[in-house]
């Protein structure tokens, strides 16, 4: 069974998800989205925040969610969205899907989370057909080493990712997604919120990664 059950965590990000949007992260959302077209994936789909900013070119959305509180509010999201949406059960190392089957893939604050990032990267590979893009925004390790990394490599160490569904605040996920076989096509690094204190969660990255067109790495 692919559900994963995490009622308390489920509660608290749908309460912080829309703070988020309210607070910028909606337009991060909608950049990341802009000008796709197609068939698309979204792993990871949480509470559908993403879906109203679908452009009118996606043809589907094929929208997994592990989490059943998530998922049914998912479902409901996806009653009111732009583009068809379909939302599914799935684990982001276990995707709901056949091979080649998408034209693009999107991670939303998604990749700190899942168990195993080069895992998960295989599947969005195996799903994608050859040329297809990866979307992704993350909040990611400090790009320069010092007192932030520390901070999040000691955060990660303990109980933040048991209380907060898996986040991980010190993973490299821009490296990760290149040694999965990507090229990266363009690459935003940004702190969100974008004023006050850093926290461990606050380096973040928007950016766009492509699959060689004959699905092999380079």
């Amino acid at each position: 069974m692919s559900t994963i059950s995490r009622p308390v965590f489920a509660r608290f990000y749908q309460r912080v998800s829309v703070t988020m949007d309210r607070a910028g992260a909606a337009e991060h959302r909608r950049a990341l989205v802009a000008d796709l077209t197609g068939r698309v994936i979204e792993v990871g789909a949480g509470n559908g925040l993403m879906f109203a900013h679908y452009p009118p070119g996606v043809t589907v959305v094929h929208a997994v969610e592990p989490e059943p509180r998530l998922r049914a509010a998912a479902h409901t999201a996806a009653q009111t969205a732009p583009v068809p949406i379909t939302v599914v059960d799935g684990l982001a190392d276990a995707l709901p899907a056949g091979g080649a089957e998408f034209d693009a893939a999107v991670a939303a604050l998604v990749l700190c989370t899942v168990p195993n990032q080069a895992t998960a990267l295989a599947e969005i590979r195996r799903v994608l057909r050859p040329g297809g893009q990866l979307r992704f925004f993350e909040h990611i390790a400090a790009e320069q080493p010092g007192t932030l990394r520390r901070v999040q490599r000691l955060v990660d160490a303990t109980l933040w990712p048991r209380l907060l569904g898996g986040c991980h605040t010190s993973r490299d996920t821009v490296a990760a997604i290149t040694t999965a076989g990507f090229t990266l096509a363009g690459v935003y690094r940004f702190p969100f919120p974008p004023s006050g204190p850093p926290s461990p969660a606050t380096p973040h990255v928007r950016g766009t990664a492509t699959l060689p067109t004959d699905g092999t790495p380079r």
